[in-house]
């Protein structure tokens, strides 16, 4: 692995532990983190109250660059990816699900979009 590319991976390494201090601190509990599937990765998966959250992290120099490294093909990715996990842990079946993003920039707090894109 490049200089560049170990330094990416750590940051996002980073940039998920501390989002899922964010999500305790909001009152939510994390169920999984860096899951992956065979149709794709959750960076985390959190619940508070009746609602599950499948969250992507992105890091980026700024928050723009982070919004915009969500794409339509990443968010089919993270919807089948959800699918998937929901398949396989049915006692979340119930719940209300939603897809949020954090973007994440050095010197930054973590700005956290709720509902970020629909099923």
């Amino acid at each position: 692995m490049t200089r560049a590319r170990t330094r990416a991976y750590r940051d996002g390494v980073m940039a998920e532990t501390l989002t899922a201090w964010l999500f305790r601190l909001k009152g939510y509990r994390i169920v999984a983190k860096r899951y992956r599937s065979p149709v794709g990765e959750i960076d985390l998966v959190a619940t508070k109250g009746g609602r599950l959250a499948f969250v992507e992290v992105k890091h980026r120099k700024t928050h723009d660059e982070a919004a915009y490294a969500v794409t339509p093909r990443q968010k089919r990715r993270i919807v089948r990816a959800a699918q998937y996990w929901i398949a396989s842990h049915p006692d979340f079946v119930g719940h209300a699900i939603a897809f949020d993003v954090v973007l994440c920039a050095p010197w930054t707090l973590p700005q956290h979009v709720e509902n970020a894109f629909p099923i």
